[in-house]
């Protein structure tokens, strides 16, 4: 039975965009006076994880100021949506990080409400030093990274959703291997095939914003929200990407508009998704963050599933060999447009150490500081210099170029839809996406989450 309208006030509960507005509003006047001699970073995952990250960023943080002391504090959280409403419940509550790691998700979010600081004139007085960075890194990604023509993080990595599959079970169903040209009949036809073979999911997926049947939508040309993209930007585009046709027509940063969750191509894709579990080809999926999804695949208990960079070192780690799992580019429907997120660090409106905190941003962008932050290919590097050979020699997959190469060779490629109200968005979505599955009604599930996409969209004007 589908699910009725979610109320404007359950929305902000649920996304946690209410403790946003509490924390624009009261942010200043609530928080303590921040300590003079600690710079401190706000990290997404365990305290075990931001513990060994400050003991690799000490050293170059006190080269730049030996007086200052670095503190990271982790958040926990399933996913970006959970880390975001906490973040916010802490500020609210007078925390005062100076730098926060952002992931697509949370741009618009933070920089809507005015917590992050733009980097404009960071970015202008210092291009000669960026200039190699942003030699190295796609415009898609940087642009993604804007908000109405201001600049609020510099990209580290991304994850494009392309399809990770299993050789071994591609091989016991009699079925050749994807080429990088498959099509979602290629999909379905190997997903038929592999259904046959015993305690196997042919595919596995899991009900998120990124790398969900939100793929198939993209491939599908739709979207939940309509794409524009805001005034603005030259001042970036002109100096740092003079010349470079991929920055060409691009602008201020994505505007996101109205919502269009229930359109033909949002159905089409959805409905395929439901016919896929009828089919047995996939199991009813699971919310959240995908480890589930990760470790039946490093089981050998899955024949495909969208992952991004961040597979590879998971996979390997979970102990399986070279050439047991592989990737390939997404597969074409009505395009092969991808979906991708990215993520960097942001620096608080409210530090008052914008000058360090600006160089530590900065220097996390240098190619040495990459592994620093993310050793074990747990992500794919903004950098296009850093996507080497030698880089998944150990972990793997054989296609790695996958990785790198789906921005160039499919440049209509774009981010994930992530407004100002990504949490209510983001939490409508897994609901409706649930009652799709529970239901069989993907047209329903999708006429309410229109209307919840509306209310939430409306909340903020």
């Amino acid at each position: 039975m589908p699910l009725p309208p979610l109320s404007r006030r359950s929305l902000l509960r649920a996304g946690g965009v209410g403790l946003a507005l509490a924390a624009t509003t009261t942010l200043a006047s609530c928080a303590p006076p921040s300590d003079p001699k600690a710079l401190k970073i706000a990290f997404f995952g365990d305290q075990s994880g931001a513990d060994e990250l400050r003991a690799r960023l000490e050293e170059p943080v006190r080269a730049l100021d030996p007086t200052i002391r670095l503190e990271i504090n982790a958040t926990p959280g399933t996913d970006w949506n959970e880390f975001f409403a906490k973040l916010l419940t802490q500020i609210a509550a007078g925390s005062r990080p100076d730098i926060v790691s952002v992931a697509t998700e949370g741009v618009q979010l933070m920089a809507g409400r005015g917590l992050a600081a733009p980097l404009d004139e960071y970015v202008t007085r210092d291009l000669a030093e960026l200039q190699d960075y942003f030699d190295d890194v796609s415009p898609a990604l940087v642009e993604a990274m804007m908000y109405d023509g201001s600049l609020f993080l510099l990209p580290l990595d991304y994850n494009a959703g392309n399809m990770y599959y299993s050789p071994v079970l591609f091989e016991r169903a009699g079925l050749d291997l994807p080429a990088p040209d498959w099509t979602v009949d290629d999909f379905y036809d190997a997903g038929r095939a592999m259904a046959r073979i015993p305690d196997i999911n042919a595919y596995d997926w899991v009900v998120r914003l990124w790398g969900s049947w939100t793929s198939f939508l993209y491939a599908n040309d739709g979207n939940l929200l309509t794409e524009g993209r805001a005034p603005g930007g030259q001042w970036l585009w002109d100096a740092a990407y003079a010349g470079n046709p991929a920055a060409a027509g691009r602008g201020g940063g994505w505007a996101w508009g109205d919502p269009v969750a229930n359109s033909p191509a949002a159905v089409e894709a959805l409905e395929f998704m439901i016919e896929l579990r009828k089919e047995g080809i996939a199991p009813s999926p699971d919310v959240g963050g995908g480890q589930t999804s990760q470790a039946l695949f490093a089981a050998g208990r899955v024949g495909m599933s969208v992952g991004g960079g961040f597979w590879a070192g998971g996979l390997h780690n979970a102990g399986m060999a070279p050439g047991t799992f592989d990737v390939q580019y997404f597969p074409r429907w009505k395009s092969q447009r991808h979906l991708f997120g990215t993520a960097g660090y942001s620096i608080l409106e409210t530090s008052d150490k914008k000058d360090l905190a600006w160089e530590v941003v900065k220097r996390l962008t240098f190619p040495d500081a990459f592994d620093v932050l993310f050793p074990g290919n747990v992500t794919t590097p903004a950098r296009q210099s850093l996507s080497t050979a030698q880089r998944y020699e150990t972990t793997g997959p054989e296609h790695w170029d996958v990785f790198s190469s789906t921005l160039t060779e499919f440049p209509e490629t774009a981010p994930i839809p992530a407004p100002i109200y990504f949490n209510a968005l983001s939490t409508a979505l897994n609901q409706r996406t649930t009652e799709a599955i529970a239901t069989g009604d993907a047209r329903a599930a999708l006429d309410g989450l229109q209307i919840d996409l509306e209310t939430a969209a409306g909340a903020v004007g």
